[in-house]
């Protein structure tokens, strides 16, 4: 089997594609998320500690000068970044709790009952015609 079709085979398994498919919408959600920590709930949390973007807190570890950049602590925006690292660990903590909910109901539905064998049939028949 040639390079190519070895690797079209390995491309095109289902889980890969699966996988594909939830890396595209995971970094979608997490751009989704990133905006709503960002724009709309640090904001209000940057207001209640003095009107200042949550983001810019840090502390300088050395001055910027004669050409050397400052060296800060960006503890603001590890912050931000821990929200949104929480807010997507709940968000996949509702849909595998959502899930095992539904796979424990699957698994909580009572399988119908087996028919019974033939000769089992046969032999009530037989009982039941001898009951007459």
């Amino acid at each position: 089997m040639g390079m190519v079709q070895e690797f079209k085979n390995f491309a095109m398994r289902g889980n890969v594609v699966d996988m594909a498919v939830g890396i595209v919408i995971g970094g979608a959600f997490g751009t989704i998320v990133k905006s709503f920590v960002d724009d709309i709930l640090m904001p209000p949390i940057g207001m209640v500690l003095g009107g200042v973007d949550f983001s810019a807190f840090q502390l300088t570890l050395r001055e910027a000068g004669d050409g050397v950049e400052a060296v800060t602590l960006n503890w603001g925006a590890f912050v931000n970044t821990v929200v949104n690292f929480l807010i997507v660990a709940f968000a996949l903590f509702l849909v595998i709790k959502a899930m095992n909910a539904a796979k424990r109901q699957e698994e909580e539905a009572p399988a119908p009952p087996a028919a019974p064998p033939e000769d089992i049939v046969l032999l009530r028949e037989i009982r039941d015609a001898l009951r007459r």
